[in-house]
């Protein structure tokens, strides 16, 4: 089995015009306030994380009708190995129970599954779930949902970097040959456009390490609402308020 952290070509990067360059394509989702929700109702911090993944569905079935092509979810970050054993442990078996939960209906809705971050410190049979989704939807172009899985914005171009320095090593590139559409073409998202809007809840107003170098020019929201309570016309609100935004890209308006 081909993990995440050999090194590999990279794939030929993302490319194509907008359809609709009013709204987002593009829209990254850091999905924060699951443990939150649970506590608030005197639940264990997994009984969130398990009305969190409800909520993925429900947001995932509006992208279509608002437009939105692509879908990123921050899943779980590499700074989240810190917490307790047992929430770790719970959620690597949610991770694996919704990949076989709801493979089916993804698959039927026209979803293309992606899977980014480094999967070394993954159990096989988690990475064995994902490679079986990624393949069995791969043929899907309705919606592309990525989920962030044991990622960081850091780590990624670290391991962006060491790819590179290894195709310098072989002779296949030199250090002239290195700029940042190079360096991007070695990144988890290579295949995907950059996000447009970065949507958080749950009242924190922090990046969290979460597609650094991708999001250089995205728009951010952040909102109070805990995750397991964000509505699919909350969604649709901030999608809408995209289009107001004057997205300069370091130009003046004219």
């Amino acid at each position: 089995m081909a993990r995440q952290d050999q090194i590999t070509p990279p794939l030929a990067p993302h490319s194509g015009e907008r359809q609709d360059p009013r709204g987002p394509e593009h829209v990254a989702i850091i999905m924060d306030g699951n443990g939150r929700w649970a506590q608030m109702r005197g639940r264990p911090r997994l009984f969130g994380h398990h009305a969190g993944a409800q909520r993925i569905r429900e947001v995932l079935e509006a992208c279509p009708d608002l437009g939105v092509k692509y879908l990123t979810i921050f899943a779980f970050s590499t700074e989240n190995w810190k917490r307790t054993q047992t929430e770790v442990a719970g959620l690597m078996r949610l991770f694996r129970h919704y990949i076989q939960r709801e493979a089916r209906e993804l698959l039927k809705s026209g979803v293309r599954v992606r899977f980014i971050g480094d999967r070394i410190k993954l159990d096989d049979k988690l990475v064995s779930l994902m490679d079986e989704l990624e393949l069995l939807t791969s043929g899907n172009d309705k919606v592309h949902l990525t989920i962030a899985l044991n990622y960081g914005g850091r780590d990624e171009v670290t391991r962006a970097a060491k790819r590179l320095a290894y195709e310098i090593e072989m002779g296949r590139l030199t250090h002239q040959d290195v700029d940042a559409e190079t360096l991007a073409r070695f990144l988890d998202t290579r295949v995907l456009p950059d996000p447009d809007l970065v949507i958080r809840t749950s009242g924190e107003a922090r990046i969290s390490n979460f597609l650094l170098w991708q999001s250089a020019y995205a728009e951010y929201e952040f909102v109070d609402t805990l995750w397991p309570d964000f509505t699919r016309a909350e969604f649709a609100r901030i999608v809408a308020s995209y289009a107001a935004r004057d997205r300069r890209f370091g130009a003046v308006s004219a």
